[in-house]
């Protein structure tokens, strides 16, 4: 075919094929294109067409703020003990940590040790020996921020192994995060999921008190009651456990709900550091009871009848099978850092997505009319030919979008017709350069070559702009800006194809085929 070599033909058929292949699942029902592979799906739709569950949640920074300073009085405990410095009254004043070094030759040694504690927090010294250490506000707010950072990560964890289909999760404030999952109609064990902290850690039991003389105000220094989880089924029970952390729940690696001894149990693996200390605070502490605890309740207390140096174990306790599953996903997503409280729950119906459907759709094929009737009237047949270079575009645009697994939301609808005037947009610039071409004296052929090869840098500088206007929009935009920059991108990608190649290979063969000597266009 001359003026359009053959592999040029090649790559529109090939593209057309892959287009047509994606893009036919979005002719099936639900059911049907659940049978077909992954990578062979549907578009996907948003919450604002499908319908769903809208969750707002709020990270509690005073808790990080309050764990942070708690965490830092149980070092300075613990720091002092192990270098023997004499102290007295440590504790909490406001925002500020407090200690007095009691000899009057420790303090100088006790201020140097205490710096290396935390570097970020400020230390002041008394003529009484009394030594005072705080937090500046700009290390709290660094602290808050990557609390809230983590949190999304964790958040983002524990959505995507529910299998929940295109789930939406973004930062909003300073300490709020968005939850949007489509199609998902009863969010209440999304919540309860997303409420618990999922904080794991290994203490010993303090058996030098009962439980009952704790309860009386007993607690030997260093210890604290804690509940039993069997308390919320109406079995009450405490334990006193030891506030040293023998092995947090960070070095876990892995865990999954398995079966011991026919009931249902969360098996886990630690980390090479993880196992050692696990190994060596059982070797220690053979005969006495090791306290599992979750979110500072106790969920069991075994009894360690020897060293357990493989680095792994299992958790057992009164669980049904559906309660050890969300565990040991739970254990796997990692522990949030400080809880988080729903502030706002909106569930949309899946009328409101039909109806939004209903509205895209007519949108769409009022365009379709009046932008397929101007063509065929200014440019008749060529006209004609730009209109199925539009179709064509669509379809790629419709398979671009269920190869990417991108979400189609109501802006993103909004993106699709403009693609449609976009798309035609390109052949108008070309035609009109023909036109121009045949009236200054160009035949045929040579008109028709001008016409593309001139309009293309036309062309190509108006697409890339508007790229890149899509490209911030994505960049900065919330969901719905994004939804309508993707499909506005995609679109525009398959305009330039569409274009440059699918409406010339189709106005070359349709000159030959109509054997012209003049196009239709003066």
């Amino acid at each position: 075919m001359s003026y359009f070599p053959k592999w040029k033909i090649v790559v529109v058929v090939l593209v057309g094929l892959l287009g047509f292949t994606f893009a036919a699942p979005n002719l099936l029902s639900r059911e049907h294109a659940d049978r077909l592979p992954s990578w062979l799906q549907p578009v996907s739709l948003g919450l604002d067409l499908q319908g769903g569950s809208y969750l707002l949640l709020e990270v509690d920074t005073g808790y990080v703020v309050r764990e942070q300073i708690a965490g830092l009085v149980e070092s300075i405990r613990t720091t002092l003990r192990k270098e023997k410095v004499k102290y007295s009254d440590l504790g909490l004043r406001g925002d500020t940590v407090a200690v007095r070094i009691i000899e009057a030759e420790d303090r100088e040694r006790a201020g140097s040790l205490l710096r290396k504690i935390d570097t970020s927090a400020t230390l002041e010294t008394k003529e009484d020996g009394l030594v005072q250490l705080r937090y500046s506000e700009q290390a709290l707010v660094k602290r808050k921020q990557a609390a809230v950072e983590q949190s999304l990560e964790i958040v983002r964890r524990r959505i995507d192994q529910l299998g929940t289909r295109e789930p939406s999760i973004q930062r909003q404030g300073q300490d709020r995060i968005v939850v949007q999952l489509p199609g998902v109609k009863d969010p209440d064990h999304i919540k309860s999921l997303l409420g618990k902290t999922a904080k794991l850690t290994f203490h010993l039991l303090d058996d030098s008190v009962t439980a009952e003389e704790a309860a009386r105000g007993r607690v030997p220094p260093g210890s604290m009651v804690l509940p039993g989880a069997e308390h919320e089924r109406g079995q009450p029970e405490q334990y006193v456990v030891r506030k040293r952390v023998e092995v947090g729940g960070d070095m876990l690696t892995d865990s999954s709900a398995t079966y011991s001894e026919g009931r249902p149990v969360v098996s886990f693996r630690f980390n090479s550091a993880g196992a050692k200390k696990f190994g060596d605070a059982t070797r220690d502490n053979a005969g006495h009871f090791l306290a599992i605890v979750l979110d500072e309740k106790v969920i069991s207390a075994p009894r360690i009848n020897e060293p357990i140096l493989g680095g792994s174990g299992i958790i057992s306790g009164s669980f049904t099978l559906q309660q050890v599953q969300d565990l040991s996903m739970l254990l796997r997503a990692g522990a949030l850092p400080a809880p988080l409280q729903v502030l706002e729950e909106r569930t949309v119906g899946p009328d409101l997505g039909a109806d939004s459907i209903r509205a895209g759709a007519i949108a769409c094929v009022i365009g379709l009319i009046l932008v397929v009737g101007t063509m065929l009237v200014v440019y008749g047949s060529l006209g004609m030919l730009a209109d199925i270079a539009m179709v064509f575009n669509l379809v790629l645009l419709l398979a671009a979008l269920s190869a990417l697994g991108a979400t189609l939301t109501l802006p993103g609808i909004a993106g699709v017709v403009l693609t449609m005037g976009m798309a035609v947009d390109a052949n108008v610039l070309i035609y009109e350069r023909m036109r121009e071409e045949q009236r200054n004296g160009r035949t045929l052929m040579s008109a028709l070559q001008a016409g593309y090869d001139r309009a293309f840098g036309t062309i190509f500088d108006a697409h890339v702009t508007t790229l890149v206007a899509a490209a911030l929009l994505f960049q900065f935009g919330s969901g719905p800006v994004r939804g309508f920059a993707v499909t506005l991108s995609l679109g525009l990608l398959a305009s330039l194809f569409t274009a440059v190649l699918v409406n010339r290979m189709l106005v070359v063969w349709w000159v030959r085929f109509r054997k012209m000597k003049t196009l239709p266009l003066a």
